[in-house]
């Protein structure tokens, strides 16, 4: 293969090398605003609520058991000693539903911004008392209903509960029920020999950030939520059952048994190390971090894209393009994701994008139309980096078809240089093309504006 050539290709890999750590850069960048902005999530988590997981209520019935026992010696005495022991009796609800809706609303920290919700909720079900096997003598003590929020100060208000129709209160801390360590007890001073069936309402309204979870305690739990949030994303180890998501909103329901999760046993595991939970978060549709960084990726095919269509016009049309002109188009290419981020922080990011893509296209238009000596050969490179920034525009918003998206493009794209170079010889009409036009001398047609 010629020499020139040579040169030129190794060229045009270095300076693509350079534009890539302009990328590097710019990608570093976006993960410092990244982190900017989870640090002001924790800052508002800190002044308001974090995210919350509701567990409970659970029934807790403590209890004394004497136990006496005699025992005889070698020698024929009698000896008898009392042993003491401080227990609780724990019951899980038999049915527990909880129907909630969920407001979200904004809290800003500097240019970020964090979603927040106040959760209108109401926890009905009941207990079915049953007593433990006992020994001795026992003595109950003071029943309550323990309950746990990750983050007390997200309660508005003082929750309404009713037990068996009476109206109980609800009160800070609460000692360990088992393995658990709940943080909210209602005592039940008029109720201390409970039999038979308990219920239980607690009307209450709770506030978090972000994300919302609640542990499915009971033999059957029933989650309702509504919310007028358009993109919630559902997590923990229970989708919803059924779900509509639509521009007003959502509403999903959970139905989980005791059969199917764990929540019972890991609650009187000690210690408890995690327990299965049904959540929901309310997410930013278009993400302006995680899409940028997603973008930068691509720089690489805006690049090697350009960089092989310079060069093709070099080898096709005996025009020279020094390497400070491939140099500065790069640059060119790779500001726009640094305009993207920047933008997408004060505005949408589908506007934020188009303002960027729109300022580099004419910025690099108008600047190939002297680098090419042809206003048509700048705009036709103008269209072409126009249909690469929405292609990647779609690949960026349409996350499930991404793969596929980008393999039928990368293969369309294939397919056109293909056409385009299918007569070239690449061993002598291209070389001798290449080397015609850096040894002319004839000075270039004027640009026709």
């Amino acid at each position: 293969m010629n020499k020139i050539i040579l040169q030129k290709g190794f060229a045009i890999s270095a300076l693509a090398c350079v534009i890539l750590i302009a990328l590097y850069m710019v990608g570093g960048v976006i993960d410092d605003r990244q982190k900017y902005r989870d640090a002001a999530v924790q800052s508002i988590e800190g002044s308001y609520a974090g995210p919350q997981i509701l567990i409970g209520p659970v029934l807790v019935r403590p209890y004394t058991q004497t136990i006496e026992t005699t025992e005889t010696n070698d020698k024929g005495i009698k000896k008898t000693s009392v042993r003491k022991e401080e227990l609780t009796a724990t019951s899980f609800p038999r049915e527990l539903n909880m129907h909630g809706v969920m407001l979200p609303s904004e809290r800003r920290h500097g240019l970020y911004r964090v979603e927040v919700y106040e959760l209108q909720g109401q926890l009905k079900g009941h207990f079915d008392v049953v007593d433990p096997q006992t020994e001795g003598t026992v003595v109950w003590g003071e029943p309550y209903l323990a309950l746990s929020v990750t983050d007390v100060r997200g309660i508005v208000g003082r929750p309404r509960v009713l037990v068996n129709g009476i109206e109980e209160t609800i009160l800070q801390g609460a000692p360990a029920a088992t393995g658990w360590q709940p943080n909210l007890r209602v005592p039940l001073h008029r109720m201390s020999a409970l039999k038979g069936n308990v219920d239980f309402a607690v009307e209450f309204n709770l506030a978090g950030t972000e994300t919302l979870s609640m542990a499915p305690v009971g033999d059957t739990n029933l989650l309702e939520i509504r919310s007028n949030w358009r993109s919630p994303l559902f997590g923990g180890q229970f989708l919803p059952r059924t779900r509509n998501v639509a521009s007003t909103g959502f509403h999903a329901v959970w139905e989980v048994s005791s059969l199917a999760s764990g929540t019972q046993v890991q609650l009187e595991a000690n210690p408890v190390k995690a327990i299965d939970l049904m959540s929901v978060s309310l997410t930013t549709l278009l993400d302006p971090y995680s899409l940028s960084n997603r973008a930068v990726k691509y720089g690489i095919l805006f690049v090697v894209l350009t960089f092989g269509g310079f060069f093709i016009f070099e080898l096709m049309k005996q025009l020279p393009i020094h390497p400070i002109q491939y140099l500065l188009v790069g640059f060119g290419l790779a500001i726009f994701f640094l305009l993207l981020v920047s933008f997408s922080e004060h505005m949408a990011f589908g506007f934020a994008y188009l303002i960027a893509s729109t300022g580099c296209i004419g910025l690099l238009s108008f600047y190939l139309s002297f680098v090419l000596r042809s206003t048509a050969r700048g705009v036709g490179f103008g269209a072409m980096l126009t249909s690469f920034y929405a292609a990647i525009y779609g690949l960026l918003i349409s996350e499930d078809n991404a793969l596929i998206l980008g393999s039928l493009m990368l293969f369309f794209l294939l397919a056109a240089v293909m056409v385009l170079t299918r007569k070239v010889d690449w061993y002598r009409g291209a070389s001798e093309r290449l080397q015609e036009s850096h040894n002319s001398t004839a000075p270039p047609p004027p640009l026709a504006f």
